[in-house]
């Protein structure tokens, strides 16, 4: 009776097509073509020839997803599989996340201006363009301000970050002016702190690291105890590839919709203008700086950067990358010790997007 019963189900899920999921711990493994294996071994030996002294290129991982498979995975100069790399700003990627999951609950708003959450830390006059400087200026870097400001370079003061973040000029009106800002970034971590009680890691690993079986990292503080968002975080190369798959899956892992497909596609969008960081708008002409030879003015989303290709990427100094290709349905990862921007680029485009 039972055997009867148990072929009596298997044929109902046969005909139904139910299947068993299997849950995605590690992402699953494929075989790189020929091409491809020739494409990135050009792409090493060009990264080794084509720098000029002073200026290198070195490399430390790279790793290409195609299909939701790994289909090659390197490792260079001491690296490994297991050892966590610094993100430098890639952090943001995942600090905006984490503001569009508290939006998702209902926690935060785009449009709340930033003096709301910090009554007590605020200058005596606040400006008129501090007071108008919301959540979504944050994200998109044109809170206002002409200068970063240096608030974390300030060792001989010791001010508190979000206070000397408050009290810096807000020259320019919020939302109309972008500059590079990294502090801006730690104001969004320390505003979801606020709202929510928890540190940015403590609430990203609930909803972001655990789903995606990445092991709890580590992350750096501010002398308030506040995760610095903006920069500071350290992952393995496959973490950074979950992430770059998480995109193209459209917040959906294992199954389950972990961050809301809306917020991932507004990430990943063009939002404003941008240029790169320490280059200001005015001087992008006299510097030679167009959207046909440099990545940097592509566009900017929320703390993503927007490039050519119809796709986008995570960005990190000194080289950390998560390019994203929907067209393709890949992700490429590199981690990387680089004095070379623009030019390591132009070698991603010209040896490893062909074989994507």
């Amino acid at each position: 009776m039972k055997k009867v019963l148990f072929s009596f189900f298997l044929t109902v899920c046969l005909l139904s097509g139910c299947k068993q999921q299997k849950e995605v711990i590690d992402l699953p493994r494929g075989t790189a073509t020929a091409e491809m294996e020739t494409a990135v071994d050009s792409f090493v030996e060009a990264t080794k020839t084509r720098p000029v002294a002073p200026d290198s290129i070195q490399l430390h991982s790279i790793m290409i997803v195609k299909n939701g498979e790994v289909l090659l995975e390197r490792w260079f100069n001491g690296e490994s599989a297991e050892k966590p790399h610094l993100m430098h700003s890639v952090s943001k990627t995942f600090t905006a996340t984490a503001i569009g999951l508290a939006i998702s609950e209902g926690k935060l708003n785009l449009t709340d201006k930033v003096v709301s959450f910090f009554p007590d830390q605020l200058p005596a006059e606040p400006s008129e363009n501090l007071n108008a400087m919301t959540i979504r200026d944050l994200l998109t870097m044109t809170c206002g301000h002409d200068v970063e400001p240096n608030v974390r370079r300030d060792s001989v003061n010791k001010v508190d970050w979000t206070e000397g973040f408050l009290a810096w000029p807000v020259v320019h009106k919020p939302g109309e002016y972008y500059l590079y800002n990294s502090v801006g970034t730690y104001m969004l971590s320390a505003i979801l702190q606020k709202v929510t009680g928890e540190k940015l890691l403590d609430y990203l690993d609930t909803r972001l690291f655990q789903p995606l079986h990445i092991a709890r990292p580590e992350w750096e503080e501010s002398p308030q105890g506040i995760n610095c968002g903006g920069w500071g975080l350290q992952l393995k190369t496959e973490d950074m590839a979950k992430m770059g798959q998480l995109f193209l899956q459209k917040g959906e892992w294992n199954g389950k919709q972990i961050v809301p497909a809306e917020w991932l596609k507004e990430m990943s969008s063009y939002q404003v203008p941008s240029a790169p960081s320490g280059t200001r708008f005015e001087d992008l002409e006299k510097a030679g700086l167009t959207k046909d030879n440099n990545e940097w003015v592509q566009g900017y989303g929320y703390q993503m950067w927007i490039c050519r290709h119809n796709s986008f990427r995570a960005d990190g100094f000194a080289g950390q990358y998560i390019f994203v290709f929907p067209d393709q349905d890949a992700v490429l990862v590199l981690t990387t010790s680089s004095s070379l921007y623009q030019p390591y680029i132009d070698l991603i485009w010209e040896y490893l997007l062909p074989v994507l």
